[in-house]
């Protein structure tokens, strides 16, 4: 990504702005006010693309260190700017998008993809519902939901799409291609909701949480899949159903993709051993993600989260299936890391400094004066949280800038802090499936050529209804059984 100054230069103005410009609001310190002039600036940075997200990252740390923000010493201060890199949740995203190059390597995801639709793919509804089964098998351990449905998923449901001649090129998209894209994509957000370890900023809202109730609430991968596990699968099965409905496929039957796939599974051959110990590795990780050892033999069984992941690492590059070259080349891990660690800072020290307290008192103030009470206090930021994601184009930007601030507002006006913050961390992914834009998976398929503007924008809007309403009802149900509220 090439350097863009007009973005840039808005960025610093921006900053320059809030920081010399915009008087210190009453109860909020220098500090804080500073931070936060140089939080904005990041974001509207990253939002415009400025630089790659994490160029722009390694400028956020040299200044936090620079100007002081955080402390009158320099050692502190750089200390305090590298502070979040020691965050178990960093390396846990990092590590997994390195496993998940095991994926790709293999071939075991394509495999996993050509397996489902051999079955299910004699009708255009099977094919679509085989490819959410396949992102769905595939989402614990791919924390890039852009290399998941942009770079395993999509290339499979383009060469089905191709093998019945339904392509932009010819004008036939509308046979199959169009409905097969619109699921391909909508499963994304879905399957990123399911798992903390299933698409980036997943584990940013795990970290803005516990630091928001002083560790009372931690979200453990258990306990996120168990929770969401219910509502994400009743959407899956909803979604393909609800666009078949809006925009049905021409071909409804589809006995040639049956074989197309079983033609694949055959020239890929036999499962290979890098394979298998792919499998089995995505199998164990399951496992201890799942805490099953600490469920059967005690909780000195116990492993965690990030352990796992390392263990997986490991295991992969002990056998041959990675080597440290794969790991070097997977620029989006350490990417993930780079930016991930210096958008956690930013945002743990305006909290530190009280600009989240401030701010949300403000906001609690405003909402206090309707009346509503915290249930119709958390429909009305829960609506505005996700539907302000018009206005981004990165969910890690979103979260990073909204996430704090909204669920601290939410605590303050009484709304139980753990059911909050999975309506919240739903709220984060449905808003996935509003643009063209909403995150990487997104561009990556409509720049195929499958589906028009008004049509992504249409679906977007439908779906973002549709996913809100089934999560967070079916979730208001199983969370309760959970005893979170």
């Amino acid at each position: 990504m090439p350097f863009k100054p007009v973005q840039a230069a808005i960025a610093i103005l921006v900053g320059l702005i809030i920081w010399f410009v915009i008087p210190v609001p009453t109860g909020v310190t220098p500090e804080a006010w500073h931070m936060l002039a140089l939080f904005i600036a990041t974001i509207v940075a990253i939002i415009g693309k400025a630089l790659p997200i994490g160029a722009i990252a390694i400028i956020a740390v040299t200044l936090v260190a620079l100007t002081g923000v955080t402390s009158d010493s320099p050692k502190q201060a750089i200390s305090d700017a590298l502070s979040s890199y020691s965050s178990p949740l960093i390396w846990l995203i990092g590590i997994a998008v390195m496993i998940s190059r095991g994926l790709i390597k293999t071939g075991l995801g394509r495999r996993i993809a050509y397996y489902f639709i051999s079955i299910f793919g004699k009708k255009t509804i099977g094919v679509a519902y085989s490819l959410a089964a396949a992102e769905l098998m595939v989402a614990p351990i791919t924390p890039s939901n852009t290399a998941r449905g942009g770079g395993i998923i999509h290339p499979i449901m383009k060469s089905i799409a191709q093998s019945f001649h339904s392509t932009p090129e010819e004008g036939t998209q509308n046979k199959i291609g169009r409905y097969l894209a619109m699921v391909n994509y909508h499963a994304n957000p879905i399957t990123s909701g399911m798992f903390i370890t299933a698409t980036a900023p997943n584990p940013l809202v795990v970290e803005l949480v516990n630091k928001a109730t002083g560790g009372d609430i931690q979200l453990s991968w258990t306990t996120w899949a168990v929770a969401m596990f219910i509502p994400g699968m009743l959407c899956l099965i909803v979604m393909p159903l609800v666009i078949y409905l809006i925009y049905p496929p021409d071909v409804k039957a589809t006995p040639d993709a049956k074989k197309f796939a079983k033609d694949n599974l055959t020239e890929m051959g036999q499962i290979s051993t890098h394979e298998k110990i792919m499998l089995g590795v995505f199998g164990l990780m399951l496992v201890l993600w799942a805490n099953i050892p600490a469920l059967i033999l005690g909780e000195q069984y116990s492993v965690d989260a990030t352990t796992t992941a390392f263990i997986g690492l490991t295991t992969l590059i002990l056998t041959g299936v990675l080597t440290w070259d794969d790991i070097l080349k997977e620029k989006s891990a350490w990417d993930t890391i780079v930016w991930f660690g210096a958008l956690i800072m930013m945002a743990a020290y305006l909290n530190k400094l009280g600009l989240i307290s401030w701010f949300a008192g403000n906001i609690e103030s405003l909402i206090g004066t309707t009346g509503v009470g915290w249930i119709g206090a958390v429909t009305i930021l829960t609506l505005v949280y996700l539907y302000i994601h018009y206005f981004f184009a990165s969910t890690t930007a979103h979260i990073t800038a909204l996430f704090a601030a909204f669920y601290a507002v939410g605590l303050t006006l009484g709304a139980p802090p753990m059911l909050y913050a999975l309506i919240l961390a739903a709220a984060g992914n449905i808003m996935m499936t509003l643009t063209h834009y909403a995150t990487g998976t997104a561009p990556v398929i409509f720049n195929s050529g499958y589906v028009t503007l008004k049509e992504w924008w249409s679906i977007g809007a439908i779906m973002s209804v549709v996913n809100l309403v089934i999560w967070i009802g079916a979730g208001l149900i199983w969370w309760k059984v959970l005893g979170y509220y």
